[in-house]
């Protein structure tokens, strides 16, 4: 069979024009405008901007609720990630057991993943609202969303729920892929279940986990947005109020279009920042074969 050919040297450029135009129109151009006005000031009606150096970022870290998100935000990410990967190990491993049913199981622990965050938002709703909440009703305790020690508890927890199926996935993956030649030569030699376990099956995830850490690292700074926003908007007085929800209230409630510049791109250098050191250290914890 004969097959064609194109001698247009121009084929491949027009090919990626499409690909060319979504990247600078969705993402180029947005983060080139988002550095230029985190230097500016911007009227919120007008739209009229001037010149501002460094004010912005010298007011955002002098501003006590700025700093006290970003404190939150740390910490609501350290637990996320922390617990998000504990939990999607153990159960990764209990679902890499030879048990009836296991394929049920497994189907059914994608189904978080792929809610959006809005709607767990709302599921976590119905179970802790105030008014009608489900687990209120039957605990008879009424604060878990207005109580700001019991608040953040419950977004940590919807958080790591909402992306358990993703984790899982991964780690499943890669149990599967540790070699049992050497879990079972390490057992004749005489070791047991647990040491097995951290000498030989975690070092062979080790490139998993690295990787599902800088994932989830992103997901806890960026992607928890609309899970906040439905669940608790923030409160009570702030103490659901991460970095990525302060962004969008200066933003789109008070209209500090410069001010909420400089914080998306404190929030961009933090995190690409965390990414970096987690590439410095894995160098030496990370083992590929």
């Amino acid at each position: 069979m004969r097959q064609s050919t194109f001698n247009n040297k121009f084929l491949p450029y027009i090919l990626l024009l499409p690909t060319m135009f979504i990247l600078v129109v969705f993402l180029f151009y947005p983060a080139i405008e988002t550095f230029r006005l985190s230097f500016f000031k911007v009227h919120p009606w007008t739209g009229a901007t001037r010149f501002a150096g460094f004010y912005n970022f010298i007011k955002i870290f002098s501003n006590p609720e700025y700093l006290h998100s970003f404190v939150l935000s740390a910490m609501f990410a350290f637990a996320v990630i922390g617990l998000g990967l504990f939990f999607s190990l153990l159960i990764a491993i209990l679902l890499n057991q030879k048990i009836a049913g296991i394929r049920f199981y497994r189907t059914f622990l994608i189904w978080p993943y792929a809610l959006s965050p809005a709607i767990a938002g709302a599921l976590f709703n119905f179970l802790f609202n105030p008014a009608n909440g489900v687990l209120c009703y039957f605990t008879g305790y009424r604060s878990w969303l207005t109580d700001g020690r019991t608040a953040i508890l419950v977004v940590i927890i919807a958080a790591v729920w909402k992306n358990l199926g993703y984790n899982v996935i991964f780690y499943l993956t890669a149990l599967r892929n540790v070699p049992q030649a050497a879990l079972e030569s390490a057992s004749i030699d005489g070791a047991g279940a647990i040491k097995r376990f951290f000498y030989i099956t975690f070092a062979f995830l080790s490139p998993t986990s690295f990787f599902l850490f800088v994932m989830n690292t992103t997901y806890a700074y960026f992607a928890t947005f609309g899970l906040i926003d439905v669940l608790t908007e923030g409160g009570p007085a702030g103490s659901t109020r991460i970095l990525i929800y302060h962004l969008y209230k200066d933003f789109f409630v008070h209209s500090k279009t410069g001010y909420a510049a400089a914080e998306s791109l404190v929030l961009f250098t933090l995190v690409v920042g965390i990414t970096f050191l987690q590439f410095q250290t894995s160098e030496k914890k990370v083992h590929y074969q």
